[in-house]
């Protein structure tokens, strides 16, 4: 029998090298694998489905699963996880010296739907009270006017969120012309120094560790889907994917721990996998539905409480029910 043909699209992470490299194989799978930068990987997926497997901002996934506007199926396979306390920046001249301060301010997102400002709204609100209403919002490019929404949001009306297509995010928080940002990736105002420009957790590993141990949770930022037609039509795909990634996954965390020669450029990866281990577990990187449910749950209930799903999912909604089962290698 020929081997099924088909296209893996994502990030050039350390957990999925074993597959781009071939030392790991889908099983009944030839893969042509399309290393790209995600927000590229996420326009061409979600706009115009090119891959047949793709890495999903999983923010979006969800609102798109609530409305049924999307073809691909997710199977629990998280290649990008973040902590989000570090992806607040604010103008240091604005009175802000807590979360608490945020009240009435105005803060610009790349995308309100993002994964990134989703977790970090929903961590001000358990953590802080902080509602989202609370503060005015701006949607626009970080670095380039223009960005877009990759689907409806299910905002009240009324909601003070408005469209910025003049102008970047990033040069209005210089000017002084928000308050501040959400944002995964740092704004190049931020990087390059200006001095009004700062975190609003200036200690954001300290604030991220304490809520992990508060919450047990590490916020999942991006999934893999696979194109419903696929999964259709071979009903053993999803399996032999969630096998495949989670077999590179577990070949990366063993690189993590080779000292005689050290496979990532940090001289002190060592002590920052035992300091990670120790807060976190040995297995601090788990795919797979259980062992991620608390997570999940929490997103979930972020989705439709932000006014971005359309209605409340259930977590076994979002995956294909093949391998909500523990992983099997």
């Amino acid at each position: 029998m020929p081997l099924l043909e088909i296209t893996i699209a994502t990030w050039d992470y350390d957990r999925v090298r074993p597959l781009i490299d071939g030392r790991v194989t889908v099983e009944g799978c030839s893969i042509r694998y399309l290393p790209m930068p995600v927000e590229e990987i996420f326009q061409r997926a979600y706009f115009h489905e090119e891959f047949d497997v793709t890495e999903l901002g999983f923010s979006p996934y969800l609102i798109a699963l609530s409305r049924g506007l999307t073809d691909y199926r997710a199977i629990p396979v998280f290649l990008s996880r973040s902590f989000r306390h570090n992806a607040i920046y604010i103008r240091s001249d604005r009175g802000i010296e807590a979360p608490e301060d945020l009240r009435g301010k105005t803060l610009g997102v790349p995308e309100f739907q993002m994964s990134a400002a989703l977790w970090a709204r929903g961590m001000l609100a358990d953590q802080y009270g902080i509602a989202i209403d609370d503060m005015s919002w701006v949607q626009g490019g970080l670095e380039t006017p223009g960005r877009r929404e990759k689907f409806p949001l299910n905002l009240p009306e009324g909601f003070p969120l408005s469209i910025e297509t003049g102008n970047s995010l990033n040069a209005m928080l210089a000017a002084g012309e928000i308050d501040g940002m959400i944002t995964a990736r740092a704004p190049s105002c931020f990087i390059a120094g200006h001095p009004q420009i700062r975190r609003l957790f200036p200690d954001s590993k300290s604030a991220e560790q304490t809520y992990f141990r508060k919450t047990g949770i590490f916020p999942i930022m991006h999934a893999v889907g696979i194109r419903a037609a696929l999964v259709e039509q071979h009903p053993w795909l999803a399996m032999s994917l969630l096998k495949a990634f989670e077999k590179a996954r577990r070949i990366a965390m063993a690189e993590l721990s080779e000292v005689a020669a050290l496979k990532i450029a940090l001289p002190w990866l060592t002590d920052h996998l035992q300091e990670t281990r120790a807060i976190m577990g040995d297995d601090f990187w788990r795919y797979g539905f259980a062992a991620n449910r608390p997570a999940l749950e929490a997103m979930t209930r972020y989705s439709f409480d932000q006014g971005l799903s359309a209605r409340q999912l259930a977590p076994e909604e979002l995956f294909v029910p093949s391998t909500l089962d523990d992983i099997r290698v």
